[in-house]
């Protein structure tokens, strides 16, 4: 026990202290407060404690933390924070990466925008199963682990995603429905995948299963739907690797349904089990409009859009644009994305699947751009893939990212292939977690 002063938190949100040297990092601690705190780990570069009783706290404390397993589960790493205090701490975040740069100094940050929902916002969980069938866990994984905690009411998750998950472990009970064990590699039933369509909430549930075994998985689908009749769509994915990768090759439905069908504004999308889709639509939204503002399109640009998914950022572009032109390397995105331009009736949209910097150039060569969107995973985007975008010479770049380290070095690698930042805007995708998505909007120095 360690009689500790919080002085700042760190990029992972917990409260840093210092003691006889040695740094502590307190899950839940806010700067300006002092507690006491207990070791649970010392480690050869760092030392994490939890909070056992609290001497004075910060006015950024929330009075009641939405969750109460905040101790065991790191997943919501600003959940002790009242929710303007968060929207501060992710503007600090994304400015002190930004501003690392020489080259960035002078960027605007903008504050932070909120999301429409500080709870329930989460429309899709991909969930572990773990246990025995007389007692299974559906949960996540602990951080560095491989055990399972187990989450039955989770306040990020839509209400329907947690009906359905109590629904599942009263299946499986019922059912005898045989659970994977990684360490023996026997069992059936290893991932429990579940999706929220809005506003219409309808559900889709995917079994990630070892094998077949088609009569088990038709009475758990039966029993869930039966529990919660919003369940839709019912699909089987066969995985047997051993690996830690979600979903195999091999898809079978067991509903007639196939396919929910969501709204982002006015847009509509039809949703596959593999589909990837922004897990906060009302944010999604947002970022959307945001890159609209930033194109200030007039009808007659040609817009490439790099890493379009399913097809999102390309669709509210595409009633101001001439033409736009996705890319993403997964083939079955651009099939959602091309069944989602028809679905929504841009005729002026259309998208190919391949490598990003290749396609960027042939691209180039049928006759340039004149705003190109980045949308990279969070490792940003790869230096070859920046240059082919450079050497098309846009007027201009929008770039969205999840991960404000990566975006601030590619910032810096396009401010020395010719493109200044004028300003980066903020969007909570993820409130009471560390994570927030920027849109940055840069010119053609």
């Amino acid at each position: 026990m360690l009689e500790l002063h919080i002085t700042t938190t760190n990029d992972d949100g917990f409260g840093v202290a210092n003691h006889e040297g040695t740094r502590v990092l307190v899950a839940g601690g806010l700067p300006g407060e002092s507690l006491v705190a207990k070791i649970t780990y010392v480690g050869r570069r760092e030392t994490f404690a939890n909070i056992v009783k609290p001497l004075k706290t910060s006015p950024d404390r929330t009075p009641s933390p939405t969750c109460k397993m905040g101790k065991a589960c790191d997943g919501c790493g600003l959940t002790q924070m009242r929710y303007p205090a968060q929207l501060a701490w992710k503007k600090s975040l994304v400015a002190r990466q930004i501003h690392k740069f020489p080259s960035l100094f002078e960027v605007t940050v903008h504050d932070t925008i909120g999301s429409p929902k500080e709870l329930g916002y989460r429309n899709t969980a991909k969930l572990v199963v773990a246990g025995k069938n007389n007692d299974p866990v559906i949960g996540i994984y602990r951080r560095n682990t491989h055990d399972v905690l187990e989450i039955e009411d989770c306040a990020l998750h839509h209400p329907l995603i947690n009906k359905v998950v109590k629904a599942a472990k009263a299946g499986i009970k019922k059912g005898k429905v045989q659970i994977y064990n990684p360490k023996s590699e026997m069992g059936l039933l290893r991932y429990l995948v579940v999706r929220v369509a809005e506003p219409s909430n309808q559900v889709m549930v995917v079994f990630v299963t070892t094998e077949e075994s088609y009569n088990e998985m038709h009475h758990l689908a039966k029993f869930i739907q039966q529990a919660v009749p919003e369940v839709a769509v019912v699909a089987q994915n066969i995985n047997n690797s051993t690996g830690n990768v979600i979903f195999g090759h091999k898809d079978r439905s067991i509903t007639k349904a196939q396919t929910l069908k969501a709204f982002i504004g006015d847009m509509r999308f039809n949703l596959s089990p593999h589909s990837f889709f922004q897990v906060n639509s009302g944010a999604a939204r947002l970022i959307y409009g945001k890159v609209r503002e930033y194109a200030r399109l007039t009808g007659k640009e040609r817009v490439i859009d790099v890493y379009c998914g399913i097809g999102g950022i390309s669709l509210f572009l595409a009633d101001r644009a001439r033409e736009v032109v996705g890319i993403e390397f997964v083939d079955a995105a651009v099939a959602d994305a091309t069944a989602n331009a028809a679905l929504n009736e841009a005729k002026n949209c259309r998208f190919e699947a391949g490598d990003a910097a290749h396609l960027i150039d042939e691209i180039g060569e049928e006759g340039g751009a004149d705003l190109i969107v980045l949308n990279p995973p969070r490792k940003g985007c790869d230096e070859k893939v920046l240059k082919s975008v450079a050497a098309i010479s846009p007027a201009r770049i929008i770039y969205v990212s999840c991960s404000p380290e990566t975006l601030a070095r590619d910032l810096d690698i396009l401010f020395r292939l010719g493109y200044k930042t004028l300003e980066v805007q903020p969007v909570d995708m993820f409130p009471q977690t560390v994570h927030v998505e920027d849109v940055a909007l840069l010119e053609k120095a």
